[in-house]
């Protein structure tokens, strides 16, 4: 992936080293001042280890229904400036990517896109979703439109799933920025309220559809920001495509328990999250990406 020289954010936060680690204690998400752990072999796996997991997510299939997103104490903003290594200006640049290119997107649908800020963290950290810590791997809170990131994660998908490429931890970044735009867009809110009420196989498969979604949405990202910066390299696609797999819901339970339980899925399969990142990328269109109105996965 050709990314050095490019544009860097600095809508960063670097908490990494703050003595506080976030505070808090206890394992899982804290929601509206109680601690919810994960739960099953499969929720835990997922939020450990599949790209772009929400809180709100966990929570509503925990809870069996929305649940709200009630804000708590925040984290005061660091005194010190985000680190200069490579793997930081790495993250600066691709989240500047992706605040370059939704930008542009939305100016064209004729609104304005809020730029998130990206959060780095090790250990733990408090969110307005809760304590987010390193073990539920990257997330979206949109109670405060920050992604959360400890850069540990990438060493994870080496080790576990043999994923190094940096556009495949691109990918990672966009995945959540996707849930960003979701926010924006009201999707996110919509699907909330919809899963309210709804059983657990039915909040599963509404997951399943805003998962591809922000899949697709990382895909649209790619698509124009190559486009506009030519940063796809030989075997990046390819790589990316692989990083989708091997993280798919039908693969990860079939690693854990070795069988797979459809009703139960929260992200959707190895394929289903190949064929909408891919969709994404070969069309660059938004509206591509609408997941809710596909007859099939």
């Amino acid at each position: 992936m050709k990314w050095e020289g490019n544009r860097e954010s600095d809508n960063i936060e670097d908490r990494r080293g703050d003595d506080d680690g976030g505070g808090g204690g206890g394992g899982g998400f804290g929601f509206g001042g109680r601690s919810l752990g994960l739960g099953s072999v499969v929720i835990a796996l997922a939020a450990s280890y599949f790209f772009g997991i929400n809180p709100m997510t966990v929570l509503s299939l925990l809870s069996g229904g929305g649940g709200g997103q009630s804000v708590q104490s925040q984290h005061s903003t660091p005194s010190h400036p985000p680190a200069n290594d490579t793997k930081t200006r790495f993250v600066r640049t691709v989240l500047a990517d992706t605040e370059d290119t939704w930008s542009k997107l939305f100016t064209e649908r004729g609104a304005t896109y809020r730029k998130p800020v990206l959060v780095l963290f090790s250990g733990r950290t408090a969110t307005a979703c809760g304590t987010g810590e390193s073990a539920t791997g990257p997330f979206y809170c949109p109670a405060d439109q920050k992604v959360y990131i400890d850069l540990s994660f990438y060493q994870l998908m080496q080790d576990r799933f043999h994923v190094s490429s940096e556009f495949a931890q691109a990918y990672v970044i966009a995945h959540e920025i996707g849930h960003h735009v979701q926010n924006l867009l009201g999707i996110s809110g919509k699907v909330d309220q919809a899963r309210r009420g709804a059983s657990e196989k039915q909040a599963n498969a509404m997951s399943v559809r805003l998962e591809l979604q922000a899949d697709c949405f990382a895909g649209v990202w790619a698509y124009h920001a190559n486009q506009a910066r030519g940063i796809i390299e030989s075997g990046d696609v390819e790589g990316a495509l692989n990083a989708a797999s091997a993280i798919g819901d039908d693969a990860l339970q079939r690693q854990a328990r070795g069988e797979v339980v459809p009703d139960s899925f929260t992200h959707g399969t190895s394929e289903q999250r190949m064929r909408w990142f891919k969709r994404g990328i070969d069309s660059g269109r938004m509206d591509d990406c609408n997941t809710f109105q596909a007859s099939a996965l």
